[in-house]
């Protein structure tokens, strides 16, 4: 079934993979958008998964101070190379991403940082698995899969901190982690 070059840039705007993968994913869902979109965001997941074991020793530290200068949050966002580090949709992923440990106060980066046995308690505190503020059908790791396929590197949330006025402490993640990423 030919697919339209309207229907092809519409899904692209959408979605942000390239021209080529919009059109083959339309294809396959013989014109339908919401679909193709899915199909999209599966191979976004294969695509991040082929990756994941790429070295980030690039990147942005982004902070966030929420109005009223109440809470704030910093977070170190890596990639592979400084050229998707100035990306404008590297930035504002990161610029989100601060916001939601604003927002959200999670305590681990991800499942694999809980102690053994701690499943239960992690639950809701694990920042990759947080539905994401701006759009809850989406979590925080959907968000960097979908750039992972966009700009084709490897990203990952290396640590983050957040900070509440009158707290005693700050809420500091940075896994102990042997890579030297």
């Amino acid at each position: 079934m030919p697919v339209s070059t309207d229907t092809i840039k519409a899904l692209r705007e959408q979605t942000g993979a390239g021209v080529m993968d919009c059109k083959r994913a339309l294809e396959e869902a013989q014109g339908d958008l919401a679909k193709a979109t899915e199909i999209l965001r599966d191979q976004g997941i294969a695509i991040a998964a082929k990756k994941a074991s790429r070295r980030t020793a690039e990147g942005v530290i982004e902070s966030y101070v929420h109005s009223g200068s109440r809470i704030g949050a910093m977070v170190e966002l890596n990639c592979e190379t400084d050229f998707v580090a100035r990306l404008p949709e590297f930035r504002n992923l990161a610029h989100n991403l601060a916001m939601q440990v604003a927002a959200m106060a999670p305590l681990y980066i991800s499942r694999a940082d809980l102690s053994p046995g701690a499943s239960e308690e992690g639950e809701g505190l694990v920042f990759l698995e947080q539905p994401f503020i701006k759009d809850e059908s989406r979590t925080v790791q959907d968000l960097i899969r979908e750039l992972i396929s966009t700009v084709g590197e490897n990203i990952r949330v290396r640590r983050f901190a957040r900070f509440a006025l009158g707290s005693s402490s700050a809420q500091i993640c940075s896994p102990d982690t042997n890579e030297s990423s």
